[in-house]
């Protein structure tokens, strides 16, 4: 049985299909300095521009919210770049892991304000990643020059749109296997957080997109930028080094899955309100929702949007319910408020369930998620 997409509703079908060990059939052996350096290397902002513009990317059918709140919440706050977000359609997207978004612009409103393109275009993991008007603008800002960038299961939509033919990625740990089968002009690399290779940069699963937009922060800023950034998320460092063998299925979270799929269901909500941290509120959110035991809403009071702390609008789920399970709303610094919630989850439903979240979104418990 073959590994189910991770955008899936829950991790349990990957825990029945993915293999007791890490991938076999990729390479394993250290990558080439040039692909091991931490440093990223993008081009100068084009002409006309005092700094280089990046577009965050959703499909109007969806994309991981943590793949695509991170980058734009980070690099918003590094104030390195202009960020913009931007969906294929108009209108709410309806975002994995409990969260709706409305863009700032369509990629055709994008086009006609930015006739030169993106300097940098950042692509999350999609829910159509064959998805023709993705794939079709992916390759017309590359051939404008844009430095395309995707993080977890955004490989899949770079590598159907040809970026990664003949070049080094990396992808989510569970993917690597599927990716390599069905894109083996790529060479899918292991042990890398990140990996740049020529004007095409790809991340890990889910909480890469961390160190990577601190990375790109770097590149863009200098380093003074990137370790101001790093503190306020609670970073220490966010260099590319990673231990893919490190995140397998082992037969206790089978067990573990079999019991969260037997036991009862709840909501948890999240009430959200202007200016909440958008990184903290998507990695707050992205946990619960992983944890087979609930399903994640957010609220507000007359379900009106609300502007994140960096502009992102979120459009609530609903009002708040008496007895669903209700949470803060997690605030700074994103990356401790995330340790929190981790042991939130494991008072609730036990240890083993923290497990389903830390597998699912990559995380480094014991890097701090760099």
């Amino acid at each position: 049985m073959r590994l189910s997409h991770f955008l899936g509703s829950t991790l349990l079908l990957s825990l029945a299909a993915a293999p007791l060990a890490a991938s076999r059939a990729v390479a394993a052996d250290a990558a080439p300095a040039a692909v091991s350096a931490a440093a990223l290397v993008v081009p100068a902002a084009k002409a006309g521009r005092a700094r280089p513009l990046i577009a965050v990317l959703a499909d109007s059918d969806g994309a991981q919210t943590t793949d695509f709140t991170v980058p734009y919440g980070v690099l918003k706050d590094s104030g390195v770049a202009d960020v913009r977000s931007v969906s294929t359609r108009g209108g709410t997207i309806v975002m994995t892991r409990g969260l709706r978004i409305i863009t700032d612009e369509t990629i055709a409103d994008f086009d006609a304000r930015e006739a030169a393109g993106a300097d940098i275009v950042i692509v999350p993991a999609q829910a159509q990643p064959k998805s023709a008007a993705l794939r079709t603008w992916l390759r017309a800002q590359a051939a404008k020059g844009a430095t395309i960038i995707s993080v977890c299961e955004g490989a899949r939509v770079l590598a159907g749109a040809g970026l990664l033919d003949g070049k080094r990625a990396v992808t989510h740990w569970a993917s690597l296997d599927s990716m390599a089968k069905s894109y083996p002009t790529t060479t899918w690399i292991r042990d890398q957080r990140y990996v740049q290779d020529g004007a095409v940069i790809t991340t890990a699963g889910v909480t890469a997109s961390i160190p990577m937009s601190l990375a790109l922060v770097e590149a863009i800023g200098g380093r003074a930028a990137a370790e101001s950034t790093a503190r306020r998320f609670g970073v220490a460092s966010w260099g590319p080094t990673h231990r893919t063998a490190d995140f397998a299925i082992e037969p206790s979270d089978r067990a573990a899955a079999a019991e969260a799929q037997r036991a009862k269901q709840e909501l948890t909500e999240i009430p959200i309100s202007d200016g909440d941290d958008e990184v903290s509120l998507a990695l707050q959110a992205e946990a619960w929702g992983r944890t087979m035991r609930t399903k994640v809403v957010t609220t507000h009071a007359g379900g009106t949007p609300i502007r994140s702390r960096h502009g992102l609008v979120v459009v609530p789920d609903a009002e708040a319910k008496p007895g669903n399970h209700v949470v803060e709303a997690a605030s700074l610094p994103a990356v401790p408020e995330l340790e929190t919630t981790l042991a939130e989850i494991g008072r609730r439903y036990g240890a083993g369930v923290i497990r389903f979240a830390v597998l699912a979104m990559e995380y480094d418990a014991s890097g701090k998620g760099n």
